[in-house]
């Protein structure tokens, strides 16, 4: 960045002068800034819910950055099949795959079952 120009107006006000370079150069920097900041408010939001929710197991998060549904990240963490879940909850394998592939979502009282067959927390099975 080069050294900045002071220049003095006839009613005392001072006023900087920079090269256009460095002017854009400092909007760039405000947005970035402003950019970091709503990331860290979001990271901040996360976190908060994290401690009013149990919060999902490990291998069951990477399954899900690695692009699968949350459901069926469960049931692959339980070491289940779709058919052996489907059947301890009595639905069809292929509505089990149709929630697991987001082609349809579980009612109240399915999600309640699925909970139930996985051993976990309601909350961790998506409306």
């Amino acid at each position: 960045m080069n050294a900045p120009q002071i220049i003095k107006t006839s009613t005392g006000e001072e006023l900087v002068v920079i090269p256009k370079a460095d002017y854009e150069a400092l909007l760039h920097a405000a947005e970035e800034a402003l950019e970091d900041a709503a990331d860290a408010a979001i990271y901040d939001g996360r976190k908060a819910d994290l401690k009013t929710e149990r919060a999902l197991p490990a291998d069951v998060t990477m399954d899900v950055l690695r692009g699968s549904n949350r459901l069926k990240a469960l049931r692959n963490w339980r070491k289940l099949t779709q058919a052996e879940l489907a059947a301890a909850i009595g639905v069809s394998q292929g509505f089990l795959s149709d929630l697991e592939s987001n082609r349809r979502k579980p009612s109240e009282q399915t999600s309640a079952m699925l909970a139930k067959a996985l051993d976990i927390p309601g909350e961790w099975i998506e409306p």
